[in-house]
């Protein structure tokens, strides 16, 4: 059963020292989101330029499909979803929910983002590929958002990723990847065939073309 949540539960992070020794209510998804909202009035929050203390970590997780999950049960709002992957921050291998005076840590357990489709326009090195994730995010393949094949977490699997916002990247769907493969095209680099895809003057390679 999916949480569709009006008024946001208080939690607790797991962890959080009581320094003043005063009652810890802790931080809630409530003001969490509040504060969000009122940093965020004249655009994107500015996660990056943020540097809040560690307030313990949060029984949230983001799944490999891309579902959030809070206390073991889907988050079934999605403008909650949107808000909350908007103040999302890596740091190293770790993930974190971010505010001007608060950060959490939260599971992720592949990439925060899955691209679930993407558009096509031009051809050949004058080709762009605009990918969309489950959250609305978008962001078109290029220098600053680039394309890698890496091995899946658990599986060990290749697997496709691209850059969303600064260093957090999107898994693409398998749907996207098979119609990625159909624009795929054979280009040497460093003078070895590879086979891969152009999008926004850069060649993102695959595989070799030789173990096509």
């Amino acid at each position: 059963m999916a949480i569709y949540l009006t008024s946001i539960t208080r939690w607790r992070p797991s962890t959080m020292p009581n320094m003043d020794h005063k009652p810890d209510s802790g931080p809630s998804a409530e003001t969490l989101a509040s504060a969000v909202r009122g940093a965020a009035r004249r655009g994107p929050p500015p996660v990056h330029l943020w540097d809040p203390p560690f307030c313990g970590d949060l029984d949230m997780r983001i799944a490999r499909d891309g579902t959030w999950f809070y206390l073991g049960t889907p988050i079934g709002r999605q403008p909650l979803v949107k808000l909350f992957s908007s103040i999302l921050k890596r740091e190293g291998d770790r993930y974190f929910l971010v505010t001007p005076v608060e950060k959490v840590g939260i599971t992720v357990e592949d990439a925060p983002f899955v691209a679930v489709d993407f558009t096509a326009h031009g051809v050949g090195t004058e080709q762009a590929l605009t990918f969309v994730t489950q959250s609305d995010d978008e962001a078109e393949a290029g220098p600053a958002h680039p394309i890698r094949m890496a091995p899946r977490p658990g599986s060990g699997e290749p697997a496709p990723y691209v850059l969303i916002r600064r260093n957090l990247e999107a898994r693409i769907d398998r749907k996207s990847f098979y119609r990625l493969v159909d624009l795929g095209v054979v280009h040497a680099v460093e003078g070895v065939p590879q086979f891969g895809v152009w999008s926004g003057g850069v060649f993102f390679a695959f595989q070799p073309a030789a173990d096509l």
